[in-house]
Parts: structure tokens; sequence; C-alpha cells
């Protein structure tokens, strides 16, 4: 039951937010009592704490499983954003942003981790492109990939970029290109080019 409580409130979180979602919504969702979830979790700060660590758990496990069939750099950075869009349902509620408002300990907590994760998987994007004549061998590696890392969390800024104005998909297509076209070669830029106006088309 822990489970699935978990996967109801992490599907109704990232829908409807982290604020506006209460125990009683998710009671009436499962079609138990509250006092069920209680069984489970002393208080909703603590299903947020569980939620939040299994959306990470899963997108982590994810991001490692498209690493693993090691794509061209390019087309892998395009694929695990789409995989971590899908997993966050486009962002739509804005989840890093309510979570860093209403639960600031669990976001940094979560930030930690999502930076450990993040450093370690551009890093190797990093390499690899320079390996294979993709990415220019005359970048520092080191300051790219924590540049990228902070603007990924920049682009979650609700007031820098309110959700009237920008989209997260659109953002982060536009962050990528922008990211990619820095640090490409000739022939990276190539298959850039074809990805996104496969993206587009």
């Amino acid at each position: 039951m822990r489970e699935k409580i978990i996967h109801k409130a992490a599907d109704l979180f990232l829908t409807l937010g982290f604020k506006s979602v209460t125990m009683d919504d998710i009671a009436n969702k499962m079609g138990i009592s509250k006092k069920t979830i209680y069984v489970h979790f002393a208080n909703k700060t603590k299903l947020v704490e569980a939620t939040t660590l299994h959306v990470f758990e899963a997108i982590s496990q994810g991001i490692d499983c498209i690493c693993a069939v090691n794509k061209n750099p390019i087309e892998e950075i395009f694929e695990i954003k789409q995989f971590v869009m899908e997993h966050l349902k486009d962002e739509k509620s804005s989840p890093q942003y309510q979570l860093q408002k209403y639960y600031p300990k669990i976001y940094g907590a979560l930030k930690s981790k999502q930076t450990c994760v993040m450093q370690d998987c551009i890093t190797e994007n990093l390499r690899r492109g320079v390996d294979m004549g993709l990415y220019r061998n005359t970048i520092s590696i080191d300051f790219i990939s924590r540049v990228y890392i902070n603007n990924m969390i920049c682009l979650k800024d609700k007031e820098l970029f309110p959700l009237k104005d920008f989209s997260m998909t659109e953002l982060m297509e536009n962050y990528l290109e922008y990211h990619l076209r820095g640090i490409c070669t000739p022939k990276g830029l190539e298959i850039l080019t074809r990805i996104i106006n496969n993206n587009q088309s």
C-alpha cells in the first residue's frame, strides 16, 4: 500500500503541484481513507519527501539506461531531455519551484542528489563528445559541466521564466541548442541540425 500511495501522490503532485494537493485529495483518488495514508506517512511533508525520492530514483535509473546504450552524445542529450520531461509531465505544475518554496529542506536534499547525477552524466557526455570529434577538443569540461547544471536549474525559476511566457519544453529545447552550438564541431553541428529539423517536422 505504501508504494501505491507514493505512485498516486507522485502523479497528483506533478500534475497539480505540491501545494495544491491535499492528503484528502490523494485518499479520494485512491478510494481509501485518509487514516490509511497516515499509517504509512506521519504527515504530508513525509509523503512529499518519499515521493520526491521515488521520482528522483526513477529518473536517475532511466538516465543510466539511456547512457548505457552509448548513442552519440548529441542524440543522448536530447533523449535524456525527452525522458525527463515525460516523467515530470512537462513540469506544468513547476514541481521544483513549488518544492523550493514550500519544502525548502526537501528541495535542498534533492538538489544535492540531482547535481551529483547531472555532474557525472554531463561530464561523461562531454568527454565522449570530444573523443568522437563532435565537441571541440579545446572546451573546458569542468567549466562547461558546471555552467550546464546551473543553467538547467535557472530554467526552473518561475520568476525568471514565467510559465505564461515560456513552456518548459520550449525552454529546454532552446537551452540545449544554445549549449550545443557553443561546443559542437562542424561534424557535431550537422547532427544537431538534423535532430532540430526532425523535431520540427
